[in-house]
């Protein structure tokens, strides 16, 4: 029996990995940033809720951190600011979460003697594509605060492993959509918006392309590469090897709903032109020679178990106001 520790456990993908976690048979402790209503996100709403011990704490506090890791041999550490937009507005908040939170998450691991650590990347570290599909190997280029802060918590990890011998393994996902999205990501955002009937999307650039995974997908990538004791000291991508413009993204989904649509141009919603990913597609060479892991779902696929989720959840959103 294994003891994981998750941190962003009350998460759009933490939510999803916890039950994923319970359903394998694995305790799990599930870290969730405090707050004095005692809310746990979306663990609130996950059928294994009563399976779990969650903890509330903060992924800046060394001490609450250890604390949590306590009887723990493995940790998913998925806790971070990941909003590009505000990362425009406080680039220091995101130095404070993602790095700072990630040595929190490391030295913790250390003293605890964790024998399993996967630090939980992004796609947005590669910037724009400069070669196609996108490897491992890829220059690392932070185009935006919060690319910058989430490459330097995977060089933090890294050194870890080659100082210390950590036994760490970072996660790198493209795109990843599905049930419980934050509203401020690119399907929640187009699905909301259809959803209020008006026909009319406002949109910032539709040109650039993204490799969507479901996150279904997503989850089952991170369980395959933490089984993997091939991959300790390794970058792991997590992805489909396709992409789509994010103008026929929106498209595909007014279709799959059977909506008439028209896209608004919305310049609060358009990158600073030197911070735009123009494009991203993931090699997922590593992942799939190494584990036993491959994509089930296509993007139709999964837009179809998106959709209705969205259709029954309409209140939690409100797509009249752009949120960063």
């Amino acid at each position: 029996m294994k003891y994981i520790l998750i941190t962003g456990a009350g998460g759009f993908i933490g939510s999803h990995l916890v039950e994923l976690c319970v359903n394998e048979g694995y305790v799990v402790k599930a870290f969730v940033r405090y707050n004095s209503m005692n809310h746990w996100r979306w663990l609130e709403t996950v059928s294994c809720k009563d399976d779990i011990e969650v903890i509330t704490g903060d992924i800046r506090d060394y001490d609450s951190v250890y604390s949590a890791g306590k009887g723990c041999d493995t940790v998913f550490h998925l806790a971070a600011l990941i909003g590009i937009p505000y990362s425009y507005v406080s680039p220091l908040a995101y130095i404070r979460t993602n790095i700072e939170g990630t040595y929190n998450v490391l030295q913790a691991a250390r003293e605890l003697k964790f024998e399993n650590i996967l630090s939980t990347s992004t796609s947005e570290t590669y910037g724009t594509a400069q070669y196609v599909p996108i490897n491992e190997d890829h220059p690392l280029y932070g185009q935006s605060p919060y690319s910058a802060t989430k490459i330097g918590a995977d060089h933090l990890a890294l050194s870890f492993f080659r100082a210390f011998g950590l036994p760490i393994k970072i996660v790198r996902p493209f795109n990843t959509y599905g049930p419980r999205q934050s509203a401020r990501a690119i399907i929640p955002t187009i699905i909301t918006q259809l959803l209020r009937g008006t026909g009319k999307i406002k949109l910032g650039n539709c040109t650039p392309t993204r490799d969507f995974t479901y996150v279904e997908d997503t989850v089952r990538g991170f369980m395959a590469i933490a089984k993997s004791e091939a991959l300790v000291g390794e970058v792991v991508n997590i992805g489909t090897n396709s992409e789509v413009s994010i103008g026929d993204l929106a498209r595909l989904i007014a279709s799959l709903m059977d909506k008439e649509m028209e896209i608004i141009e919305d310049t609060e919603r358009i990158r600073p032109e030197e911070s735009e990913v123009e494009r991203l597609l993931c090699d997922n060479t590593k992942i799939l020679n190494m584990t036993d892991w491959e994509p089930q779902y296509n993007l139709e696929k999964g837009l179809m178990e998106t959709i209705p989720w969205f259709e029954k959840s309409q209140t939690l959103y409100k797509p009249e106001i752009y949120n960063i």
